[in-house]
């Protein structure tokens, strides 16, 4: 897509050889770690790498919580560091990943602390870090904001890493920039009419999408969804009971419900909004189900940009 290699951080910590092979090739030379085994591995493949040690502190509130599978002990770092400093390996700089979907920005305080204390410590051993990673967590839906946490990190940023001290701040906003650019629209193909033990109604509404399409943030990404009638139907009924399902053969195949909602019809359509993050991406053709198309609406210049963008202009 045009970015420059030296723009490129390969932030997962643990990587089989040929990717590492593939980054050297390409010119990637900013690699994450943060254990023993993958400092071996990267000293054996690419010894020039830049590399960066990925430590853990985790929020209290996250989507999905990420220490349990990545990060160094911030304890058990140092001696991290000098195994890297053993290998003739160059450590450049400190990242850490507080969480997908994080609810709890004091951790980002106790992180960046975290990051400079690591900082002066790499020091005392002869390595002179430049780069900073605060990782991502950043909310993205519509009724979000980013100031609670902008305000904890630049903050923290101007205690601990002030304007003029050489140090290079990034950061992992994937959430933030994408949940909500999408909103999906589902058509309901069929629908069911159940009584209910007490003589009342309730109804099933089965949708062309589902958890092995857009709603795999159900399971995946921990994700509440949350169904609007793009119009209410013809015949007005009162709100009754409704559970929506996906199209494929699966009993697991729910999508959300019971909740109640206004009475609609085979043709009518449930929108779902913040749809950007952790959905497409994971689909699959399960069943032989299609993931959904994806239409863009934006302005005129925008579309322009975007056609000139190699890897999204397959006519290139």
């Amino acid at each position: 897509m045009g970015a420059d290699p030296s723009r490129i951080i390969f932030a997962n910590t643990v990587k089989p050889a040929w990717h590492i092979n593939f980054a050297a090739k390409a010119g990637v030379a900013t690699l994450t770690f943060d254990n023993e085994e993958e400092l071996y591995k990267i000293q054996a493949l690419y010894p020039s790498a830049k590399l960066v040690i990925r430590i853990r502190c985790d929020a209290s509130s996250a989507q999905c919580v990420l220490g349990m599978k990545f990060g160094v002990e911030v304890d058990d770092a140092f001696s991290l560091l000098e195994t890297a400093r053993a290998l003739g390996l160059d450590v450049v700089g400190v990242s850490f990943h507080v969480g997908s979907g994080c609810s709890d920005p004091p951790v980002f305080q106790r992180a960046i602390q975290a990051a400079r204390g690591l900082f002066d410590a790499a020091k005392r051993i002869g390595f002179e870090f430049t780069l900073l990673d605060i990782g991502g967590g950043f909310p993205g839906n519509k009724d979000s904001s980013l100031d609670n946490i902008a305000d904890v990190v630049n903050s923290a940023l101007k205690e601990f890493f002030p304007v003029g001290c050489g140090v290079r701040v990034i950061a992992e906003p994937g959430r933030f920039y994408v949940a909500s650019a999408y909103t999906l629209a589902t058509l309901i193909h069929s629908k069911r009419r159940v009584k209910n033990k007490d003589g009342t109604f309730s109804f099933m509404y089965y949708i062309n999408d589902g958890i092995y399409g857009s709603f795999n943030c159900l399971k995946y990404d921990h994700a509440v969804v949350t169904p609007i009638p793009l119009k209410r139907s013809k015949a007005n009924k009162e709100p009754a009971i409704g559970t929506i399902w996906g199209p494929t053969c699966d009993g697991e195949d729910q999508v959300t419900g019971p909740l109640m909602l206004p009475e609609l019809e085979i043709g009518d359509w449930f929108v779902f909004e913040n749809m950007g993050a952790y959905t497409l991406p994971i689909s699959c053709g399960f069943n032989g189900m299609p993931v959904p198309k994806v239409n863009a609406f934006a302005d005129e210049k925008t579309l322009l940009e975007l056609k000139n963008i190699r890897a999204l202009n397959k006519e290139k």
